[in-house]
């Protein structure tokens, strides 16, 4: 009996184990998606354009589905779209998922861009094509636990031609909050020389998400424009600056 009990207990632990391994991973499998395509659709319907930087938000994408052409104003996998033209498109084994407090089967929160982002399920690397070539620099958020990546840049099409610039992107750790697993997303921005025509993201499978991969801008995402100074504060400035001239000239008439 006392053999007995301690397999069964062995057996439990091994469960728990794995259990919590799998939840680990960006995709649960466990997770039934109950989101509809007409929701979907009014995700990226919702989604603001913006005419100084280009903003990869994948709203609008379905739940791990391959990307392929929704950004070079065709269609992705699941019969999404046709999305915004901006000349980019992503390899097969690219996917967006939609996270799992929105009806997807993603295991994250806090993503700066609720509730899509993109990684990839069967390959350890995913790769974006710009066919026209963008120059100086790009930017964008990752989330990771215990699994660092990497970001390479080159010349050509497909991650050929030559490197031009690299990033690692270290392991993140999780927040021990309620919710997703993947919830501290890090922006990085990436700056190199030449134009270049495709980005590769690398990293364990499942294991890495990305979100508002941005084009024009250091920093990830579109920055609310700058709030005008308040009536209440320029008279303020302008009471100081009259401060300042009295002393001024009443410094000159003693000197």
């Amino acid at each position: 009996m006392k053999k007995l009990f301690s397999i069964l207990t062995l057996v439990s632990i091994c469960i728990i184990l794995a259990g919590s391994i799998q939840a680990q991973t960006l995709h649960n499998p466990s997770v039934k998606p109950t989101i509809t395509k007409e929701q979907i659709i009014d995700m990226g319907k919702n989604h603001q354009q913006h005419r100084d930087v280009i903003v990869l938000d994948f709203e609008g994408l379905g739940n791990s589905q391959p990307i392929l052409d929704y950004y070079n104003g065709g269609m992705s996998g699941g019969g999404f779209g046709p999305g915004p033209n901006y000349g980019i498109t992503f390899s097969g084994p690219t996917l967006s998922i939609i996270a799992e407090y929105a009806g997807g089967t993603g295991n994250f929160q806090n993503e700066p861009s609720p509730s899509t982002i993109m990684f990839f399920l069967d390959e350890n690397s995913a790769i974006m094509n710009v066919a026209a070539g963008f120059e100086t620099g790009f930017s964008f958020y990752y989330s990771n636990i215990n699994n660092s990546g990497s970001v390479e840049v080159y010349d050509g099409l497909n991650a050929t031609g030559n490197l031009i610039a690299s990033m690692i992107l270290p392991a993140l750790g999780s927040l021990p909050i309620p919710g997703g697993q993947y919830n501290i997303w890090e922006p990085v921005g990436v700056a190199f020389d030449g134009v270049a025509k495709s980005v590769k993201f690398i990293g364990s499978a499942n294991y890495i998400g990305f979100d508002d991969i941005t084009f024009g801008s250091e920093t990830p995402g579109v920055q609310p424009p700058p709030q005008p100074v308040p009536l209440s504060n320029w008279a303020l400035y302008v009471g100081i600056a009259l401060m300042l001239s009295f002393v001024v000239i009443r410094f000159r008439r003693i000197f």
